[in-house]
């Protein structure tokens, strides 16, 4: 093969089959993908533990499947233990009868041995499907200047801004190779030119700005960008605690899913931010001005997918990304007050909050689990994505604050405090 990358001893050994030729065929597609990029060296993967965006078996996929196969065969397992995205299916969810059939007979009817492969690969265990792996509850928390392989939007940008490692956003399957032969192209988000921020934007609100409507806003203006955000510590402070973390997790889905964001800087609060401060803005950086009435422009600006704009809520999604612990314990709190401020029961609204295995059994051991399912909210594993996927559910009203899910389904997107208003209110 002619390359023009310098590669180590190592490196070549492992293009030229040392490990077999299933991780040469591995090391060659990244070596190619590097290339696509500039890339002029390939640099070892240092965390710990990797991610793997592709967690749904669809029966359509018979190549992805047909690749774990070889892989497998050819003993070309990932050289780090991974967690991967959320499954798509769990029969506690709301669907339907015929819902039900398409799911499990026509969409997803290869999530069992797909399941299997996975585990041969090196998943990291039954609770490790979330598209928040660095939760604590997980344990696939990577640390500062590691270098990963991941490819899921939301953790990616996650760990690059909030965490401080370094990942670009890969596409599926090229993260796994990068764990299989233990090395990645080194471009992009992993130097430091890459990581200098082109756009300034400033936040100029009278109060706490909607973490997702401001990460639509950041993500649709810049892109693929990397912004460095001015005024947003005023709202969260500068210590990145359980609820800054929390405002980051969502603010950066966003980011990453209305737009392209794989890494963003926040002024005194995230860890380069604060070491290197506006050193970090490269020369002629864009400057983009956030006030109140720029968010309220934002947000009305989004299509409303349904049939029938006026129609009534039909389900309800929170936890695009999953929820952490501490805001599912809020959620089930903010939730149980508005039932009684309302005199009501129940959610009005069937109503499905999604967080990490871990999370939720962590969850299910305080009091909270049973206030939560008294007021009939369902908790649940699965990737609500994958679900709208269906298309039969694709003509539900479904009614969401979550940008990520909005901007990927037909769902419709409200405000927190809008999603609790009207799901603990008499539907009319």
């Amino acid at each position: 093969m002619d390359y023009k990358m310098t590669l180590t001893p190592e490196q070549e050994a492992l293009l030229n089959g040392s490990k077999g030729e299933a991780v040469a065929k591995a090391m060659k597609t990244l070596v190619m993908y590097g290339e696509a990029f500039g890339a002029e060296k390939m640099v070892p993967v240092t965390s710990k533990m990797g991610h793997l965006v592709t967690s749904f078996g669809l029966k359509v996929m018979k190549p992805v499947y047909d690749l774990m196969d070889t892989l497998i065969e050819g003993n070309a397992l990932s050289g780090q233990k991974f967690s991967v995205d959320p499954k798509p299916l769990d029969k506690n969810v709301p669907a339907s009868f015929i819902e039900n059939i398409v799911f499990n007979k026509l969409m997803y009817s290869m999530q069992g041995s797909y399941d299997a492969q996975l585990e041969k690969l090196g998943l990291l265990g039954k609770d490790a499907y979330t598209c928040a792996c660095y939760l604590d509850e997980v344990g696939n928390k990577p640390q500062k200047g590691e270098i990963l392989s991941w490819a899921e939007s939301s953790a990616v940008v996650y760990a690059n801004s909030v965490l401080g490692a370094r990942c670009n956003r890969n596409s599926g399957i090229i993260e796994l190779f990068g764990s299989i032969t233990g090395y990645v192209p080194y471009f992009g988000l992993l130097t430091d030119e890459g990581r200098k921020a082109t756009w300034i934007v400033e936040v100029n609100t009278t109060k706490k700005p909607e973490a997702q409507v401001l990460g639509s806003a950041i993500g649709m203006k810049v892109m693929e960008d990397v912004p460095y955000v001015k005024g947003l510590d005023k709202w969260l402070g500068t210590q990145l605690d359980g609820d800054a973390c929390a405002y980051l997790k969502d603010f950066g889905a966003a980011t990453a899913s209305n737009g392209a964001v794989g890494l963003y800087h926040i002024a005194n609060l995230t860890p380069e931010a604060v070491e290197q401060g506006e050193a970090l803005i490269a020369p002629d950086a864009k400057v983009y001005v956030i006030d109140d009435a720029e968010l309220e422009r934002v947000q009305n600006n989004y299509p409303v997918m349904w049939k029938n704009p006026d129609g009534k809520p039909q389900l309800c999604f929170v936890g695009c990304p999953h929820l952490s612990l501490a805001q599912l314990n809020e959620w089930t709190d903010n939730v149980a007050e508005g039932l009684k401020k309302n005199g009501l029961k129940k959610v009005s609204v069937p109503t499905v909050f999604t967080s990490a295995p871990g999370v939720i059994e962590a969850f299910n051991k305080t009091p909270k689990a049973k206030t939560l399912k008294d007021c009939g909210v369902v908790l649940s594993y699965i990737c609500p994505l994958m679900y709208m996927n269906n298309p039969l559910c694709k003509s539900k009203n479904v009614i969401t604050c979550s940008n990520k899910l909005r901007t990927y389904t037909t769902s419709r997107y409200y405000r927190s405090e809008q999603i609790l208003d009207i799901i603990t209110k008499e539907v009319k």
